[in-house]
Parts: C-alpha cells; sequence; structure tokens
C-alpha cells in the first residue's frame, strides 16, 4: 500500500524581527536540511492554527523577544509499506533522521490509489 503522510514541526529561529521573516527562515532551513540528506521529495510549507475566538486559520508562527517557533507542515509520500501504522513511522523515522532534534508530529495518513 502507499500513503501520503503529513506531519507537524516545531521550527525554531533566532534573531527575527516579524512573522513573515520567521516563516521564511523555517521554510527555507528546513528545505535545507532535506535536502542535503537527500529528502528534496518532501513538501515543507508553513502550518496553521485556528483562532480561537473566530476559528478562522492563520500562519502557525509565533515570535517574542526576537525568537519565534514556527509551526511546519512537511508532506511525503511513503511506498510499499503493510499498514497505514507503518507508513507514519516510516515518514517519521525518514525526517527524523535529516531533522534531528526537531520535535515532529505525524498529522495524517492517507492512502494513495496505487492500483496503477
Amino acid at each position: 500500500m502507499d500513503f501520503t503522510v503529513v506531519l507537524e514541526a516545531a521550527w525554531l529561529v533566532r534573531d527575527v524581527k516579524n512573522v513573515d521573516d520567521a516563516i521564511g527562515v523555517a521554510v527555507s532551513e528546513a528545505g535545507k536540511r532535506l535536502n542535503e540528506e537527500g529528502m528534496e521529495y518532501v513538501e515543507v510549507d508553513v502550518g496553521f492554527t485556528e483562532c480561537p475566538a473566530c476559528g478562522e486559520p492563520f500562519d502557525s508562527a509565533f515570535v517574542a523577544a526576537d525568537t519565534a517557533l514556527v509551526g511546519l507542515v512537511l508532506e511525503m509520500d511513503v511506498f510499499n509499506v503493510e499498514t497505514e501504522e507503518h507508513a507514519r513511522r516510516v515518514a517519521k523515522s525518514d525526517v527524523g533522521g535529516a531533522l534531528r532534534d526537531v520535535p515532529l508530529t505525524v498529522v495524517d495518513a492517507l492512502a494513495t490509489d496505487d492500483a496503477e
């Protein structure tokens, strides 16, 4: 079976003044570390958080004291696994190996059509 696995990463960025800069640095640094490990196939994007008051989504980034915490969404395809849980473990292990010391959580795993 094949799956698309979505992970969430908490990325710390230092010496930034605003959210837009923090997001740009986080996405760039994560992409660079993944590419250095030959994992160009992992898609990196900023995550979203729901506003507790209105429920509208906004970029998952917070800046205080020139330091930001950016929530990143990482997406990759996992092929030839036995179960959804197996796909989750493979994705977390692969991405976690490239992004050492970065907290990761598996958000979702969607079965893809492998009948082609």
